[in-house]
């Protein structure tokens, strides 16, 4: 019986032995999964961590490339206003020069019928001195006239200063400077409107002299030389008078 029982407890150790190998095994393997499922999972957190990383490294890199960005775009508004500036200077150089070049450009005029290109300066004078006869200062018209004529000998506006010359200075009893100025516009300009007016002022002065002989004989030409006109029509008649 002693023995019986003697046995009886080694074969009951046995029998749980291989009854726990099962089920050390199966936590083995429980075990084996838990540390796979931890595995897997630190990986997944690493690529995580890494993909992190990776989207704050870029956020970085476009940050610093917006920054770039800016400060290229602040730069280029520079730069533009900067040049803006620069631009603007230059046309208000342009149109200074271009303004002061239209003071001395010849521009195109018409006096007493005729056309010509006259520089802004000689029309100015003529234009004064034209003003200043018709304020009635023959003495003062008679000199810029006359100033005008020795200014611009070749200016369009010549043969008519030479008229006003000649009235300006038949005003002041002047009769033989006007009738130097009246035949110089004559022979200058045979066909201008003025000259057979001119001509009847000649023969005008000519009276004031007392030179009859001379003014019949200025009188008689006016006639035959502008037939058509109405300085020919008052010559005919002081001549009549003069007979």
């Amino acid at each position: 019986m002693k023995y019986a029982r003697f046995f009886a407890i080694p074969a009951l150790i046995l029998a749980l032995s291989a009854s726990w190998v099962p089920s050390a095994q199966a936590g083995l393997l429980e075990d084996d999964e838990a540390r796979r499922a931890i595995l897997d999972l630190r990986q997944r957190v690493d690529r995580h961590d890494d993909t992190l990383k990776q989207l704050q490294t870029n956020s970085l890199e476009q940050q610093n490339m917006f920054e770039s960005l800016r400060s290229e775009i602040a730069k280029l508004r520079g730069e533009k206003e900067e040049l803006e500036q620069v631009l603007k200077k230059q046309n208000a150089i342009i149109q200074s020069f271009g303004d002061r070049v239209s003071k001395f450009e010849p521009v195109l005029v018409k006096s007493d019928g005729e056309e010509f290109m006259a520089d802004p300066s000689e029309i100015k004078a003529y234009e004064d001195a034209l003003a200043v006869f018709r304020k009635g200062d023959f003495v003062a018209a008679a000199t810029s006239f006359n100033d005008f004529v020795r200014l611009f000998p070749r200016s369009g506006y010549v043969t008519s200063s030479l008229f006003w010359l000649g009235n300006a200075q038949y005003a002041n009893r002047e009769y033989k400077d006007a009738i130097r100025n009246f035949n110089a516009l004559i022979a200058k300009s045979p066909q201008h409107v003025r000259a057979a007016e001119s001509m009847l002022s000649v023969a005008n002065c000519q009276l004031e002299l007392k030179d009859l002989k001379s003014a019949r004989k200025t009188f008689d030409d006016l006639t035959k030389t502008y037939p058509d006109t109405e300085a020919a029509a008052a010559a005919k008649e002081r001549l009549s008078k003069l007979k």
